[in-house]
C-alpha cells in the first residue's frame, strides 16, 4: 500500500441513476472495504446529505439514449453536484459516471465509441500520472495498477489545445500501460488519445476514469489495486 498524504475523515455520496449497475459496488468497496462512511443518493433529490465527496457510478443511466451519460447530466441532482464541485467539493465519475461529468462540463473532453466499435470488459494496466491530483498523487510511478474495464465507450477525445492544458496544469490521472508500466500503442484497449484512462479539472477536485477501482478494492476479490486510487479521494491534495 502507498503512503499517501493525511486521509480525511470523508463522507461519499454515491448517486443512483435509472440504469446504474455498479453503485452498490461502489458503496460496498468505500464502507465495507475502505471503512468510509457512506450514503445513498436518489438522482430526483437534490440533498447531498452532507457528502463532502460524491460518485458517480458506472452503468447505463438512462439506458445510454443518446449519447453516454447525456441525459443523466439533467437530472435533478446534478445541479446539487455541479455546485459542490463549483465550491470546491470533490466529486469523481467512473466509466458512465466520467461521461456524465463530461456531459456536464465538470470535465474536459469526451468519451466515443471504442475504435473496436465493441464492448470491452477485462483487465488493464494503468499508470498513474498526476502528481498534484490527491487520487494519483500517493502512487507509485513506477508500477503499473491492475483494474477492470467495461465500457463500449471509453475512447477518451479533446482538441490538440485541450490536451495541451491537460499535459501543462498536470490533469491527466491515469494512462493505459502494459504490465511492465510502458505506455504503447498495444496496451490502448479503447483507441482513446495518449492513451489516457482518466483526467481531472483545474481545479483537481473533479476527477474521471474509465476503469473501475471498486472492483479491484478487496482481498476476496484478488486484487486491491484499485483500494489505493479510491483512498486518494479523501487524501489532501499536494501543496
Amino acid at each position: 500500500m502507498p503512503v499517501f498524504p493525511e486521509l480525511r475523515r470523508m463522507k461519499f455520496g454515491v448517486v443512483t441513476f435509472p440504469g446504474s449497475n455498479c453503485d452498490m459496488d461502489m458503496v460496498h468497496a468505500l464502507e465495507q472495504d475502505l471503512d468510509f462512511e457512506v450514503v445513498q443518493l436518489w438522482h430526483k433529490d437534490r440533498d447531498l446529505q452532507g457528502a463532502d465527496v460524491i460518485v458517480l457510478p458506472g452503468g447505463f443511466s438512462y439506458g445510454d439514449y443518446l449519447r453516454s451519460g447525456a441525459i443523466a447530466r439533467f437530472s435533478s441532482i446534478m445541479e446539487s453536484v455541479i455546485a459542490h464541485a463549483k465550491k470546491g467539493g470533490r466529486v469523481f465519475g467512473v466509466c458512465n459516471g466520467f461521461q456524465i461529468l463530461c456531459e456536464a462540463g465538470l470535465l474536459p473532453g469526451a468519451l466515443l465509441h471504442n475504435d473496436s466499435q465493441k464492448f470491452i470488459c477485462r483487465n488493464v494496466h494503468l499508470k498513474a500520472v498526476s502528481q498534484t491530483a490527491s487520487i494519483s498523487a500517493g502512487l507509485a510511478r513506477n508500477r503499473p495498477h491492475m483494474i477492470p474495464i467495461a465500457h463500449g465507450e471509453g475512447n477518451y477525445h479533446i482538441a490538440a489545445d485541450g490536451l495541451k492544458a491537460l499535459e501543462d496544469n498536470d490533469q491527466i490521472l491515469f494512462q493505459y500501460c502494459d504490465e511492465q508500466g510502458k505506455v504503447n500503442a498495444w496496451s490502448n484497449p479503447n483507441g482513446s488519445m495518449n492513451n489516457i484512462a482518466g483526467v481531472a479539472n483545474e481545479g483537481m477536485n473533479v476527477f474521471g476514469m474509465m476503469p473501475h477501482p471498486e472492483r479491484a478494492a478487496s482481498d476476496d476479490l484478488g486484487n486491491t489495486d484499485g483500494a489505493v486510487i479510491l483512498q486518494g479521494l479523501a487524501a489532501l491534495a499536494e501543496a
